[in-house]
């Protein structure tokens, strides 16, 4: 079984959508409600619906140019079909949304294929970046429980050295967990502490490493270069660490997680996304929108508290969660 593997049973199991269902309500709701209210006294698909059709998308998150895209399928559809009935719009929303997310160039797939340890037998190196307050070590935690859980041996690097609280807040989560944490303490070198982490990560065989890096705003040009650093003092031990630059996002601040994306891939390469604190917003929709417009696949999403609720991102479950009713 490959290093991410398990995650696929996560998919599938009841209870991950039960909790995904859950922690899309608020979305649903806001959706459903501005969905309703654009039909009102309407039979049909015409102008004005699609009108307020581009509002609601645009209300929920999912960002000018998706929401562009979506409804000129619609206009085509109708169009095409000559009759459309607004009874009908949330089924067509469905299907097209998810025939959007899914064209070859929309990202990769989010199930990784690799080995356990890789094809060199080295551990797979994630470097999770991104601002302060999204959830970062939060997320790191709950990816060394998922790792641990499938029997995976997980080493973490507490290379945040610039807040006190977030090497804290790691080693609580390596206890939690049962996982072992590098850590040299506040005001330590970063790239130091992810040498060790990854040295630690070879020497016990371990199949993962995950690395927390510093989360001051991505416009800051040090906070890129510590960044750039770290990778390179990785790569000391293996050279093609690496594998995986995760950007964590919080998915409660709507359109400003796009723009961070955008800005931090720029600036660094990452290779995936999580976005976090789904169940506190209405504003899901900006996972549509990220995932359409990055080319830059979203790996996990968070829907809850609970350390089983980072789950791991598929674009039909998603879509079919966010178009479900009660």
């Amino acid at each position: 079984m490959g290093l991410f593997d398990f995650f696929k049973k996560d998919k599938e199991a009841p209870e991950q959508r039960e909790s995904l269902d859950k922690g899309l309500e608020k979305t649903k709701t806001s959706f459903f409600d501005q969905l309703s209210k654009a039909v009102v006294g309407k039979s049909t698909v015409d102008e004005a619906v699609l009108d307020d059709l581009e509002t609601m998308l645009v209300h929920a998150d999912v960002g000018i140019d998706t929401t562009v895209k979506v409804i000129d399928r619609i206009e085509k559809r109708v169009a095409r079909d000559k009759y459309v009935s607004t009874s009908e719009l949330d089924r067509i929303l469905r299907e097209e949304i998810t025939e959007l997310l899914q064209r070859p160039d929309s990202g990769s797939t989010a199930v990784l294929e690799r080995p356990d340890r890789g094809a060199s037998g080295q551990p797979f190196v994630i470097m999770v970046v991104g601002v302060n307050g999204v959830g970062k070590t939060t997320t790191i935690g709950k990816l060394a429980h998922r790792f641990h859980s499938a029997g995976k041996k997980v080493v973490l690097g507490a290379a945040d050295t610039f807040r006190a609280a977030a090497v804290d807040q790691l080693i609580i989560w390596g206890q939690r967990v049962g996982v072992p944490v590098i850590s040299h303490g506040m005001n330590t070198d970063p790239a130091s502490v992810a040498y060790d982490a990854v040295q630690k990560g070879v020497d016990m065989q371990a199949d993962v490493v995950i690395i927390d890096t510093a989360g001051r705003l991505h416009n800051k040009v040090n906070l890129m270069n510590e960044l750039s650093k770290i990778k390179r003092v990785m790569q000391k031990v293996i050279p093609d660490a690496p594998h995986e630059v995760l950007l964590v996002l919080d998915g409660s601040t709507g359109q400003n997680a796009f723009l961070q994306a955008k800005e931090f891939t720029k600036a660094t390469e990452v290779s995936a996304l999580a976005i976090t604190k789904l169940d506190g917003t209405a504003k899901g929709g900006v996972v549509i929108g990220i995932s359409d417009q990055l080319n830059v696949p979203v790996r996990y999403i968070g829907v809850g508290e609970k350390m089983t609720d980072l789950q791991l991102f598929d674009r039909r479950t998603f879509v079919d969660s966010l178009f479900s009713k009660k």
